[in-house]
């Protein structure tokens, strides 16, 4: 078994493929901006995190056409220099609701929200560090 990717249910696809795209800088697949679809994968490693119309998903599970509310899911993305890369990500539109700071002695974080209002934690690994 192989873990293909995460997919988020979303009701405005065009604002999170923007973000997911053009604001955290990750690779779309097919540039489906429209939707009702879209896979997005960093320059490295394997893991993806997809894009699917919440009303395209109801149509198939119903009790998915209720709005969602509250945190659905925390997407975590490892990056090498968590001050350059938040620095880049708030010139692209991207507002910070904590950090980058400590969360541990091993790691720094920040944190966001996509459109959608799902939280993003952006991680450092210090241990990586050489």
């Amino acid at each position: 078994m192989e873990l293909a990717q995460v997919r988020l249910l979303v009701a405005d696809f065009p604002a999170c493929y923007r973000f997911y795209g053009e604001v955290l800088g990750l690779k779309p697949q097919s540039g489906a901006q429209d939707g009702p679809y879209e896979k997005f994968s960093p320059a490295v490693g394997s893991a993806g995190i997809a894009l699917q119309d919440r009303a395209m998903m109801a149509g198939l599970l119903g009790e998915l056409a209720d709005a969602a509310t509250g945190h659905r899911s925390l997407v975590v993305l490892r990056v090498d220099d968590l001050d350059a890369y938040c620095e880049e990500i708030v010139g692209r539109g991207a507002v910070l609701a904590h950090g980058p700071a400590p969360m541990t002695e091993r790691m720094r974080v920040a944190h966001l929200k996509d459109p959608e209002g799902n939280l993003v934690e952006l991680q450092e690994w210090l241990l990586l560090r050489t």
